[in-house]
């Protein structure tokens, strides 16, 4: 690991390059999580629904059999719906901070397809939850296995298939700060090993505009969700964007300041068509400044 004064200088330097970094042609886009969708439909039928509800992309799941990643893809092309980025399916199973040398290849394994998928879809990124750090592995542990393996056998075909790794903060007792995210990225120091930012996943110890104003242009992509947290009662509950506790026009100006223009991915309940068109309205009125509701 990288020394204080080296740390805080990479910090310095991502804020700085933050604040100089020009506006992207593009607007920001609204994407919609696969699992959202009715599941007793066709992926065509699937993809449809998302369109016809405002979204303009899918964010997959890993698919392993060929044919099945082949019927997505031509569901992509059929309904002009971009798939933006794939959701890695064995991070949590079989996490790459194993001590386990064969879980650790279970969950490569596992990134490989996700990858291979993403190369096939025209994804530009893979989410990756990078470790878990529960009672046989510790936090130091955590970080350095995880980063040895992302290092040596992930990225290499991340490289070759010009496909981002985006490690996402999730309640995983790990990456519990802005400042600890930012390091773990910089260390790696790869183009190819970027921030996947969850807006939701911070609020039960944190505030997600300074999470992003931190994280910078590490951010590749973000999920959105909304968070409520009951303190005295000791209740949390996950919400439907602008019925929690987020500061969304804060969050807004936020993503604007570190020049955020990517996709910006549902990640809350499934439903039918007309709640998915509320929630790409609700999405449309965060892009355009407003409160969801």
């Amino acid at each position: 690991m990288m020394d204080r004064r080296t740390f805080l200088q990479t910090i310095a330097a991502g804020v700085v390059a933050t604040s100089a970094r020009p506006i992207a042609e593009t607007a920001p886009r609204k994407a919609v999580l696969i699992s959202m969708l009715p599941k007793e439909l066709s992926y065509a039928e699937r993809f449809r629904v998302a369109r016809d509800a405002g979204f303009d992309a899918i964010e997959m799941q890993t698919v392993v059999r060929e044919d099945e990643a082949a019927e997505v893809r031509d569901a992509a092309k059929r309904t002009g719906l971009r798939i933006h980025s794939v959701m890695n399916m064995d991070h949590w199973r079989f996490p790459l901070s194993s001590s386990d040398p064969a879980v650790v290849s279970r969950s490569v394994a596992g990134m490989d397809t996700s990858l291979r998928n993403a190369a096939l879809w025209g994804a530009d990124a893979v989410l990756l939850v990078p470790a878990v750090v529960d009672q046989t592995t510790s936090y130091r542990d955590a970080w350095t296995r995880s980063q040895q393996v992302i290092r040596e056998r992930l990225l290499p075909l991340a490289r070759e298939l010009k496909v981002i790794v985006a490690v996402e903060e999730v309640w995983n007792k790990f990456l519990l700060s802005p400042l600890e995210f930012a390091r773990y990225v910089d260390e790696l120091d790869s183009p190819w090993l970027k921030a996947y930012f969850d807006v939701g996943n911070v609020v039960f110890y944190g505030y997600p505009q300074d999470w992003i104003r931190s994280l910078g242009a590490r951010i590749a992509k973000v999920h959105l969700k909304d968070f409520h947290l009951d303190r005295p009662n000791g209740r949390f509950a996950w919400t439907n964007l602008g019925d929690g506790d987020i500061d969304w026009l804060d969050v807004r100006r936020a993503f604007d300041e570190v020049g955020y223009r990517g996709y910006f991915t549902t990640e809350v309940t499934g439903g039918d068509t007309e709640y998915l068109k509320d929630l790409a309205a609700r999405v449309d009125r965060f892009l355009a400044w407003q409160k969801p509701v």
